[in-house]
C-alpha cells in the first residue's frame, strides 16, 4: 500500500480540491447551523433533525477525509509531456466501433475521474487498458457483455 498512488488529469485534481473547499467551508458551516437549530429543540434522545445533521455531519467528515487521502497518493499527469502518437493518460481519442461504423471520442483519464456519460473513460476499465500505448491506425478488440466489440483508432490528441 506504501506505493499506491492515484492518477489524476490537471482537471481532475481541479475538480477534487474545488469539492474539498466546498465541504470545509459552505457545507460544514451549513451543517454546523443545522445542528445548532436541531439543539434547541431540546430533547435529543427523540431529536429526529438532530440525528439527521449527525448522520450528514458524519457523512460529509467521512467524505472529507477521502478526498484528502486522495490528494495526498495524487499523481497528476503532466499534460505537456503526454506523447501525441501514443494513447496514456489525458488522451483524447477518437474510435470506429467498426461493426456500426459509429465514431466516438473520449478522454482516457484515472479511475476516479471517469464518467462515462461525460465520454471519460479510466485506464483501468476494459476499454482503457486496451487503448493504453496504442497509436493512429490500430484496431481494438473489447470483451464486452454483448461480445466483443472492435474499434479502429482513429485520432489521438492532447
Amino acid at each position: 500500500m506504501a506505493n499506491e498512488e492515484l492518477v489524476l488529469t490537471p482537471e481532475g485534481l481541479a475538480k477534487i480540491e474545488a469539492e474539498l473547499q466546498e465541504l470545509k467551508t459552505v457545507k460544514r458551516k451549513e451543517l454546523s447551523e443545522r445542528l445548532k437549530v436541531a439543539i434547541s429543540y431540546g430533547d435529543l434522545r427523540e431529536n429526529s433533525e438532530y440525528h439527521s445533521a449527525k448522520d450528514d455531519q458524519a457523512h460529509l467528515e467521512t467524505r472529507i477525509l477521502q478526498l484528502e487521502r486522495m490528494l495526498k497518493i495524487a499523481r497528476v499527469v503532466d499534460t505537456g509531456s503526454i506523447a501525441a502518437d501514443k494513447v496514456g493518460v489525458g488522451s483524447l481519442v477518437t474510435l470506429n466501433d467498426v461493426e456500426f461504423n459509429e465514431k466516438i471520442e473520449y478522454r482516457v483519464v484515472g479511475p476516479t475521474e471517469a464518467d462515462v456519460a461525460d465520454n471519460k473513460i479510466s485506464y483501468e476499465s476494459p476499454l482503457g487498458k486496451e487503448l493504453m500505448g496504442k497509436r493512429v491506425g490500430d484496431k481494438i478488440q473489447v470483451n464486452a457483455p454483448m461480445g466483443i466489440i472492435e474499434y479502429e483508432l482513429l485520432e489521438i490528441k492532447v
